[in-house]
C-alpha cells in the first residue's frame, strides 16, 4: 500500500484533521505556522500540504518540495501560494471557495450595515462616556444602491441580502453575462458606472495584477460623494493611502475593512486613527461552522486526489470527479498516445496544434483530453510535465493550441484528430476507442489505417512499389528485430504508401541507416508508446 505524507500548517479543525488520520494510507504530521525558510527545510518528503492564510508555500519552499502533488488552501484565497511556480513544478493547487461563502457574505453585511449606522462608533463612545446620539445619525439601506464589484459566490450572497433590505444592486464582473447577472437580481454596469451610481461598494474579487489597487485615487475620484466601501476580500485591493485621504475629505463617508496590504497593519497605521473607519482583524471566514466546513473539504479532496486522482477544487487544473474521471480514461488514454505519436513521428517543435473531437466525445468536458494531448506530445522535452503544467509548458514554448468540437461523427462514434503546424511541416494523427478501452490510431498524415497505439513502433513511408516492404522486413529480421503486428495504409495504388511495424524490441541505429539505403523508403523513424 503507498503511504502518503501529509503535512498541515497551522490550526485545522479537528474534523478535518480525523477525515486524515482516518485514512489508512495516510501519514499525518501537524505543525504550527511556519515561516519560508522553516517550511522549505521540512517540506521535501511530503506529498501534500495544507494550510490556512498565514503560511506562504513560496516559489523557494515549492523549489525544495521534491516529492509534493498537491497543496490545499484551507479558505478561498490562495494569494499566499506562488500558484506560478507550483504549476510550472506540476502540483495541483485545491481551495475549498464554497465552505465560507456565507460566512464571509454575512460579515460583510454586518460591516456593511455597522457603516451605515455607526454601530463601532457608538460602541466606543458609549463606553468613553459619551451620549452622542445627534453625531452618529445615520443612514437607511432601503432604497440605496449597493455596488458588487465581482459577483462570484459572495458577491451573489451578498446581494440576496441586501435584496431583502430593499437595495438595489448594481454589479461589475468582465466573466459574467447580463443574463447571468439578472437571474440574480443584479443590473450589470461597467465599473466606472458603478463608481458613479452606488451609495455602498463592496469588493468580491481575488488579487491580482489586474485588481491591486482597484479602488484608488482615480476611482475615489468617480465616486458619489459620500459612498460606505466595504472590503472582506483581500487586502490589496484598496489603495489604503487614497482611501485615508477619501475619508478624511469626506469623499468616502465611512468605510470598513476586515483586511489589510499588510496584517497585521502597523499599529501606526494612518487608517487605523480615523473615527469613520470600522475594521476587524480578518474575521471574514471566522465562525464555528466555517472552520468546519473548510477543514472537512479540503481533507476529503486531498484524500480523494492522493487516492484516486479526483481533483476538486484546483485553481490549476480542471476539476473532475473520480466517476468523470472513469468515462473519461480512455479518451485521456487515447490523448496520450495520439500526442506521444505527434511528438516522435513528426517532432514536438509545433507552432499550432488544433484538436478536432468528433461524435460522442464532443459531449464531454474535453479539458483533461487536451491536457493529456499536451502531456504526450511534451512528455519528450520535459520529465516534469503532467495534467498540470501541460497547458502552461505549451504556452511558454509558444504553441497555439485550439479545440473545435463536431458532434456529427466521422466514420467512427467517437474521433479524436490532431493537426500540428511544426517546424517540419504540417502533418495530422487521429484515433479512436473500439469496444471499451480498445486503442487505435485511425489515421496518418491523410493515411487510414488501423493500430494498436502500444509499444515500440516502427512508421515508414515509402513508394507504393512491388518488393519494397519485403524488403523492410528483411532487413529488421536481418537486424535481429522481430515484427510483432504490421499495419498497411495507402491512398491509391502506385502513389505513397505508410507503414506501422510493430516490433518487440527498439530498432538499432545500424537498422534504421540500412533501412534509409532502400531507395524506395521516403521516411523512416522509430516511435516508443
Amino acid at each position: 500500500m503507498t503511504i502518503h505524507r501529509v503535512l498541515v500548517c497551522g490550526n485545522l479543525a479537528e474534523d478535518g484533521l480525523s477525515i486524515l488520520c482516518q485514512t489508512p494510507n495516510i501519514a499525518l504530521d501537524v505543525q504550527p505556522e511556519l515561516k519560508e525558510d522553516e517550511l522549505a527545510e521540512l517540506i521535501a518528503p511530503y506529498h501534500a500540504l495544507i494550510v490556512r492564510s498565514d503560511t506562504r508555500p513560496t516559489a523557494k519552499v515549492i523549489a525544495a518540495a521534491d516529492n509534493l502533488k498537491v497543496i490545499g488552501r484551507a479558505g478561498t484565497g490562495v494569494d499566499n501560494i506562488d500558484v506560478e511556480a507550483a504549476t510550472k513544478r506540476g502540483i495541483v493547487v485545491m481551495n475549498t471557495p464554497g465552505g465560507n461563502s456565507v460566512t464571509t457574505a454575512e460579515h460583510t453585511f454586518a460591516l456593511l450595515m455597522a457603516t451605515a449606522r455607526h454601530i463601532a462608533q457608538g460602541t466606543m463612545s458609549l463606553k468613553n462616556g459619551r451620549w452622542e446620539r445627534k453625531k452618529l445619525i445615520g443612514v437607511e439601506l432601503s432604497g440605496k444602491t449597493l455596488g458588487v464589484v465581482g459577483i462570484g459566490r459572495i458577491g451573489s450572497l451578498v446581494a440576496q441580502r441586501a435584496a431583502a433590505f430593499g437595495m438595489h444592486t448594481i454589479g461589475y464582473d468582465p466573466y459574467l453575462t447580463r443574463e447571468a447577472a439578472a437571474k440574480l437580481g443584479i443590473e450589470l454596469v461597467a465599473l466606472d458606472t458603478l463608481f458613479a451610481r452606488a451609495d455602498f461598494i463592496t469588493l468580491h474579487v481575488p488579487l491580482t495584477d489586474e485588481t491591486r489597487h482597484i479602488i484608488n485615487a482615480e476611482a475615489f475620484h468617480k465616486m458619489k460623494r459620500g459612498v460606505r466601501l466595504i472590503n472582506c476580500a483581500r487586502g490589496g485591493l484598496v489603495d489604503e493611502t487614497a482611501l485615508a485621504a477619501a475619508l478624511q475629505d469626506g469623499t468616502v463617508a465611512a468605510a470598513a475593512l476586515d483586511v489589510f496590504e499588510e496584517e497585521p497593519p502597523p499599529p501606526d497605521h494612518p487608517l487605523l486613527a480615523l473615527p469613520n473607519l470600522t475594521c476587524t482583524p480578518h474575521l471574514g471566514a471566522s465562525t464555528t461552522e466555517a472552520q468546519v466546513s473548510v477543514a472537512v473539504s479540503i481533507a476529503r479532496q486531498i484524500v480523494d486526489f492522493l487516492e484516486t486522482g479526483a481533483i476538486f477544487g484546483a485553481v490549476n487544473a480542471p476539476s473532475v470527479s473520480a466517476e468523470i474521471m472513469a468515462e473519461l480514461r480512455p479518451y485521456v488514454d487515447l490523448g496520450i498516445k495520439l500526442g506521444m505519436f505527434q511528438g516522435q513521428a513528426f517532432g514536438s517543435h509545433v507552432r499550432r496544434l488544433v484538436i478536432e473531437y468528433s461524435g460522442k466525445v464532443a459531449d464531454l468536458d474535453v479539458r483533461p483530453i487536451t491536457q493529456a494531448i499536451l502531456v504526450g506530445l511534451l512528455s519528450g522535452t520535459s520529465n516534469r510535465v503532467n495534467f498540470v503544467n501541460a497547458a502552461l509548458i505549451a504556452e511558454e514554448r509558444g504553441i497555439v493550441v485550439s479545440e473545435t468540437k463536431n458532434r456529427v461523427a466521422k466514420d467512427f462514434a467517437s474521433l479524436i484528430a490532431l493537426w500540428a503546424e511544426t517546424d517540419q511541416g504540417e502533418s495530422d494523427v487521429a484515433g479512436a476507442i473500439f469496444r471499451e478501452s480498445d486503442l487505435r490510431i485511425v489515421r496518418v498524415n491523410g493515411f487510414p489505417i488501423e493500430a494498436i497505439p502500444k509499444g515500440h513502433i516502427l512508421l515508414c513511408a515509402n513508394r507504393d512499389q512491388p518488393g519494397v516492404l519485403g524488403r523492410i522486413c528483411s532487413t529488421l529480421g536481418d537486424g535481429g528485430v522481430n515484427i510483432a503486428r504490421l499495419y498497411l495504409g495507402r491512398k491509391e495504388i502506385g502513389g505513397t504508401a505508410i507503414s506501422l511495424i510493430q516490433v518487440d524490441s527498439p530498432v538499432p541505429d545500424e537498422v534504421m541507416a540500412r533501412l534509409h539505403e532502400i531507395p524506395a523508403v521516403l521516411k523512416a523513424r522509430c516511435i516508443h508508446l
